[in-house]
């Protein structure tokens, strides 16, 4: 498919709620293949565990790495992108479809896979900074963070630190919304990818602001029940960005 092609694909225009039936048919492909989802749950807040007792000691670090984390966070999810694909049309679908997609090694995943990487680090240097350089005190714990952060009415410092997250996620998510699980469905540049992507996005901005409000509300539910929730947040997630994909651009032929 050529740029050209990419930029006339037509973009559907849904309905502000319509996020709501991807999370239907999102739990709908768990059911069908539990294994495949739980256990992408269960690796994402495994992973989670160990970033949190690296950083139990540096609060700052880990507020800036869990943020950060959220941006790589949909290409972990390629897998499921693909068994969902393959439930779709039919198939036979278990964890050799994701080993297929994972065995690739796709250039193109690769390469949005370390910008969206560069994207986070970025994002844990900016946030490291920032509470270092303007703390009242040292912020070492998530007492700290609280009391000296989110709690602090004599600084701005806690609306600074969420605007700049706010304005490099909403960039990386216009960027990334559809374009990931495109590249795993058709034959595109990372470009034309990410061109589509901002097109849903910029057509269809209601539904998709309520799609960005649910993920970061569940996936702040799956951390904050120490990590554990992320067995169920993943999967859902990730299977639902699928149908996102899906309801936006419509499949081809």
């Amino acid at each position: 498919m050529n740029a050209h092609a990419v930029a006339a694909l037509p973009v559907r225009i849904l309905r502000p709620l319509q996020p709501m039936t991807w999370l239907e048919r999102a739990w709908h492909d768990i059911r069908l293949t539990p294994g495949v989802g739980f256990g992408h749950g269960a690796v994402m807040a495994c992973f989670g565990v160990l970033v949190m007792l690296g950083a139990r000691e540096r609060f700052w670090l880990l507020a800036g790495s869990m943020s950060g984390f959220l941006l790589v966070a949909p290409i972990l999810a390629t897998g499921l992108y693909a068994v969902s694909r393959a439930l779709e049309r039919g198939e036979t679908a278990g964890w050799s479809t994701v080993f297929t997609i994972w065995r690739s090694l796709d250039r193109r995943l690769v390469g949005f896979g370390l910008l969206l990487a560069a994207a986070g680090t970025g994002w844990v240097m900016t946030s490291a900074a920032l509470i270092t350089l303007m703390a009242p005190q040292p912020v070492l714990t998530p007492v700290d963070f609280v009391h000296q952060v989110v709690l602090n009415r004599e600084s701005w410092l806690f609306e600074i630190w969420l605007a700049l997250g706010g304005l490099l996620a909403a960039p990386v998510f216009a960027s990334s919304v559809t374009a990931i699980p495109m590249l795993v469905d058709r034959q595109v540049s990372v470009g034309d990818a990410v061109l589509a992507s901002w097109r849903t996005v910029l057509e269809n901005p209601v539904p998709m602001g309520v799609w960005a409000v649910l993920v970061m509300g569940f996936t702040l539910l799956g951390m904050g029940s120490l990590m554990l929730g992320l067995i169920f947040v993943m999967p859902m997630l990730g299977h639902a960005s699928w149908h996102a994909y899906r309801d936006l651009l419509p499949a081809e032929g």
